[in-house]
């Protein structure tokens, strides 16, 4: 199977500005992402999409391939991550290369495991599935089955559409949330405008590297994370 790893990075970012090239420590936060990835037995190749030239020429400091600039349309505010990646595949496909699935590697979710990013790919390739989510478990307390929304009188309703609610915490089914981590989707699902298919899978996730980072809050927290990261790794 071939695998397109895709490292999407545009240039503008309010939260915290330049960050995908900004410090994080040793290494600006693009670099950790670019060397997992390139640690990858099972990506076939390895690519950035970016709008910005200075994002490009550190990118290609630390081994990462930029075959094509990101149109300005695909790189506003508004533009779809889905729409970054067809825009690669289709850059691909018009040279005659094509590949069986993308995975999407986000530099604001940086600190994976070892190896993490090939077992994702072993268990999406083993269970078949259209896609497959890198994810942490929802604490019980935010469980869909204990969230509440209103109704359209203005009054509580049990988020899951239940009439009662579980009383007890052992009695919750298990609920995840994308940790945005690694998304591995089969090319064509994403042509047609899903990164998540019809059958989806997932790889649960070690909440000790979970950061993702949009503010300064979370900039900070990836820099207290830092020690434990490397001691882990």
């Amino acid at each position: 199977m071939r695998i397109l790893g895709i490292i999407p990075a545009r240039g503008g970012s309010k939260g915290v500005p330049g960050k995908n090239i900004k410090l994080l420590g040793e290494f600006p936060l693009l670099a950790y992402t670019a060397k997992s990835a390139l640690a990858s037995k099972y990506l076939s190749k390895v690519i950035l999409s970016t709008d910005c030239y200075d994002i490009a020429n550190v990118a290609k400091e630390f081994g990462i391939e930029v075959p094509f600039m990101r149109p300005e349309h695909l790189a506003t505010d508004t533009a779809s991550s889905i729409e970054v990646v067809q825009h690669a595949i289709s850059f691909f496909e018009k040279q005659g290369e094509f590949f069986d699935a993308v995975c999407l590697l986000q530099p604001t979710a940086p600190f994976r495991m070892n190896g993490f990013i090939d077992q994702a790919i072993q268990k999406f390739i083993n269970d078949k599935s259209d896609a497959l989510v890198s994810v942490l478990p929802v604490p019980h307390e935010f469980n869909p089955h204990w969230v509440f929304e209103p109704n359209e009188e203005g009054l509580l309703k049990i988020a899951t559409g239940e009439a009662e609610i579980i009383k007890r915490r052992q009695e919750l089914p298990k609920a995840f949330f994308r940790d945005g981590s690694v998304y591995i989707t089969k090319t064509e699902v994403i042509k047609e405008g899903s990164f998540y298919g019809n059958q989806l899978s997932y790889l649960e996730n070690n909440p000790d590297f979970y950061v993702n980072i949009d503010t300064l809050n979370d900039w900070e927290i990836a820099l207290s994370k830092l020690p434990l990261i490397k001691s882990l790794l």
